[in-house]
């Protein structure tokens, strides 16, 4: 099987969005994990390789918390792709800490590790609203880590590789922009690779973003050398659709097209105009429908929710798929039949289609995901994590693989009946006698 050696392995984060105390999300496989699922990755010089999961999905109540991953590994790529280009040394750094405690004022900590062309890497960062208050690369060619570098505020140490180049780098360093992004823009070349792996990975595909992956799917489809990996995965949806067609687009959508997919990217900042917004009926695309007859072709302004989810997953899913890379999607199942979630998280979990092991970390309230009895399951016992909301209003992140899950647990019905927390606590009163308000009220 040909195989990336390039793969998310861990993120942990500390005092962001809802996640007040440290969580730590790995995608390393344990025992527990089905067969066949985990990839094999070399991750240093000899020695055993790392088991890494190609897919993991978030369950848990509204409002408890799954998104708010997402967004977290979302706000770590954003602020290493723009922190040094955008805005002047007294621009504020932009973060969501924990807001319902005194938590505003204490930093923030970011953290990830991942195995970069067969090697380990580890970055992390600690930041407030005006400064980076401390930052690390480090890497495991051999087992040991070997340093790239470590900041504690202005100061900066410097690991034993291409000093010149790291000498040249804090000449332009800024107290509010991140040293890995400065490296990256002077070409230096132990931290350029840690920062191209952010511009290519971690695409998040949420509700907000859907007319920019309309755009990015469309302009797959108007790519002869793309649309052909694009269109089987519209057909076999059973959408009813047989073809695609497109029409040529003027220069000027052309351009607007090609901006927002760079927006989409993280290779250009989003504007605070409309510049990253289009409609779906000008992306030149007519979707044609399986008929009595002749095939009828349909405007897709009349498409079906379904069908419009559908077309702006399955761009960035052909993406991931093509060049091994993380792919971030909240609420997978919106508007989609299960069977079709289920085929979807499949094209990742089977090496067959996802030979370059790309990744996919997901939320998701479809229950059929995790699987009823042995046999039966999506996702294996150790690609299952849970959020839950505490009484502060913090969020708990924990892995099902804690919980000592059975192998024949029929896990979905055990997660429904509330076995593994994380489901929301609703009374059947509260809601009758809500209701019953409501009905007097419109009586009198």
């Amino acid at each position: 099987m040909v195989g990336s050696t390039s793969m998310l392995l861990a993120f942990r984060a500390e005092n962001t969005r809802s996640f007040r105390e440290e969580v730590d999300f790995s995608l390393e496989a344990t025992a527990l994990a089905e067969p066949g699922v985990p990839r094999e990755v070399p991750w240093r010089m000899g020695g055993h390789p790392l088991r890494l999961l190609p897919a993991a999905g978030l369950f848990g109540a509204n409002a408890s918390g799954k998104t708010n991953l997402l967004k977290a590994l979302d706000d770590l790529r954003g602020h290493v792709l723009h922190s040094f280009r955008a805005g002047g040394p007294s621009r504020r750094i932009p973060r969501s800490p924990f807001r319902l405690d005194g938590a505003v004022e204490e930093p923030t900590r970011l953290e990830i590790d991942l195995v970069l062309d067969g090697v380990r890497h580890e970055y992390g960062v600690r930041f407030d609203d005006h400064r980076v208050i401390e930052e690390w690369a480090y890497r495991y060619p051999r087992g040991r880590a070997a340093l790239l570098f470590r900041r504690d505020g202005d100061e900066v140490e410097l690991g034993a590789a291409n000093r010149s180049k790291g000498r040249a780098v804090l000449e332009v360093m800024r107290p509010n922009a991140l040293f890995l992004s400065a490296a990256a823009a002077a070409g230096h070349p132990d931290l350029l690779p840690i920062y191209e792996w952010f511009e290519g990975n971690l695409l998040l595909a949420e509700a907000s973003s859907r007319t920019q992956r309309w755009a990015f799917t469309a302009q797959l489809l108007h790519r002869k050398e793309t649309r052909e990996l694009v269109l089987p995965l519209i057909r076999a949806a059973d959408l009813g659709i047989t073809d695609v067609k497109i029409r040529p687009l003027d220069p000027q959508t052309v351009e607007r097209l090609r901006r927002i997919v760079e927006i989409l990217n993280g290779q250009d900042e989003e504007p605070e105009d409309e510049g990253s917004e289009i409609k779906i009926t000008e992306l030149g695309v007519t979707l044609s429908h399986r008929a009595a007859g002749d095939d009828v072709d349909f405007d897709v302004k009349d498409e079906s929710l379904g069908t419009l989810v559908w077309l702006g997953l399955i761009g960035p899913v052909v993406d991931a798929l093509a060049r091994g890379s993380v792919l971030l999607a909240d609420e997978l199942e919106a508007s989609l039949h299960p069977a079709l979630v289920t085929r979807l998280v499949g094209l990742f979990q089977e090496p067959e289609s996802n030979p370059f092991n790309a990744q996919l970390i997901f939320s998701s309230h479809d229950v059929s995901l995790l699987g009823g009895v042995e046999g039966d399951r999506v996702l294996g016992r150790d690609q299952i994590w849970f959020t839950e909301k505490l009484p502060d209003g913090s969020t708990r992140l924990y892995p099902l693989s804690d919980l000592g899950p059975r192998k024949e647990e029929a896990i979905g019905r055990r997660y429904l009946a509330g076995r593994y927390g994380a489901t929301p606590i609703v009374s059947h009163e509260e809601f009758t006698e809500i209701a019953r308000n409501i009905t007097e009220s419109e009586c009198g």
